[in-house]
């Protein structure tokens, strides 16, 4: 019989826990406006958070929602900071119990996991089979029954303080939502089926890892009862791999009555099993036997990225630093792909120009009826990434540089094939952004 745990709260409780969560909550997000305001008394706010928790006041912050497009439309909903900072100390408590459970190919939301990860551990097993099913889950995260999920947790903790902190952050969440998919009704429900609670807000950490824990015994049933040779899955993307095409349809048959009992259904139109030997198109690339490509829909996302960054940049919204960032990010990913030559071909357009105003005093007098102040024409760029002849400069104002994020493009040795723009070992890098002359 597996372990229980029902003393976590005192655990949970601990300011050593507290601390840990308020310091991964604040990274990469120190300079946001809620966290400088939280940090200004830090101490005191975690005092009084694990005050509200440990006499049952706490309530959960109101949630922000915004929308993302890439790559398709998803509505984000932000809990407050102060209730993130209790979503880390959660997860912190409950991580390692559940971790030691999960199986090794689950990729998502797991400290030594990831994309890259899934990505190479399914070209593997694309060298190693004959057939592949593709397949993922109908609305996922909306689609999490409450009553499920807890049964759940309750095999493992039973601990009634976390539980039913689990709870009050489960029905927050559902009122986050501001609308929920059609319901479908499962085998043997009646007509209070309706009733039945149940999503999970995108963009919290328990969701994430709440997700993982809800699709686990799917997990162990495919690699345990179903005995499939191969198996990755990144949150609701299941990637399976078999010796013969009716041996994958026979496994979507049984996957779908398994789903059907946690109150999921699999998408029917996003379910296809094809050859190992055509590849996959799998988080964004297209993963072959032995290589990787960038798909069409990535390469568009970026040039669409690009091009609006080039116009805040334009209206100095942006600076050249953080478009050199943004760019530097994309090419760590993409450099993974077997497509040096498309690289460079997008790199060549990454140019920036700013329109420049010119002060009265020193503009020239027009006879054409332009008025004082107005905008000056800003330098055109060819096709080449390359700037234009700059016109006839102004003594009164100088031209200001175009930069070219294309010098940014690793220069390669010839004779070794090392990467010349890095440092050679034992000598220290450069300083961010040196590589990119965006001033």
């Amino acid at each position: 019989m597996a372990r229980t745990y029902n003393t976590l709260w005192p655990q949970f409780l601990e300011w050593s826990n507290w601390r840990l969560a308020y310091q991964r909550c604040r990274r990469r997000k120190r300079f946001q406006p809620a966290a400088v305001a939280f940090d200004f008394e830090w101490e005191a706010g975690l005092s009084q958070l694990r005050r509200e928790l440990a006499e049952g006041t706490y309530q959960p912050g109101t949630y922000r929602h915004f929308t993302i497009h890439e790559p398709k439309e998803r509505l984000i909903s932000a809990a407050p900071f102060r209730d993130r900072i209790v979503h880390h100390a959660l997860v912190n408590i409950l991580e390692p119990l559940f971790e030691r459970r999960f199986i090794h190919d689950s990729y998502a939301c797991r400290r030594g996991k990831g994309t890259h990860a899934a990505i190479a551990r399914a070209q593997q097993y694309l060298r190693c089979h004959a057939w592949y099913l593709k397949t993922d889950i109908v609305k996922f995260f909306p689609s999490i029954d409450h009553e499920c999920l807890l049964q759940r947790v309750a095999k493992v903790v039973t601990d009634p303080h976390i539980v039913g902190l689990l709870r009050l952050l489960l029905s927050t969440g559902v009122e986050a939502l501001p609308e929920a998919p059609p319901r479908h009704y499962f085998p043997g429900d009646d007509l209070f089926a309706i009733l039945r609670p149940r999503g999970l807000p995108i963009g919290n950490l328990t969701s994430q890892f709440l997700a993982n824990v809800f699709l686990d015994p799917v997990d162990h049933f495919i690699k345990e009862q179903l005995r499939v040779p191969g198996y990755v899955r990144y949150c609701d993307d299941l990637l399976l791999f078999g010796e013969s095409k009716a041996e994958m349809w026979r496994v979507v048959d049984c996957l779908r009555e398994r789903l059907a009992g946690v109150r999921l259904r699999l998408h029917a139109d996003k379910t296809q099993v094809a050859p190992c030997a055509v590849g996959v198109k799998f988080l964004g690339f297209r993963v072959l036997p032995h290589g990787l490509r960038m798909t069409r829909q990535g390469v568009q996302r970026f040039v669409r990225r690009r091009r609006r960054q080039q116009r805040r940049f334009a209206r100095g919204e942006l600076t050249a630093h953080e478009v050199s960032l943004s760019i530097a990010a994309w090419l760590a990913h993409a450099r993974r792909a077997c497509a040096p030559g498309l690289r460079r071909d997008l790199l060549s357009q990454c140019t920036l120009s700013r329109r420049r105003v010119r002060s009265p005093s020193a503009r020239p007098s027009t006879g054409s009826g332009e008025q004082p102040g107005a905008d000056a024409t800003a330098q055109s760029l060819p096709a080449t990434g390359r700037a234009a002849t700059p016109p006839a400069a102004n003594p009164a104002q100088p031209p200001t540089d175009v930069p070219d994020i294309a010098d940014a493009m690793p220069k390669r040795n010839p004779v070794d094939g090392r990467d010349s723009s890095r440092p050679a070992p034992g000598k220290p890098p450069p300083p961010l952004g040196a590589s990119l002359p965006l001033e």
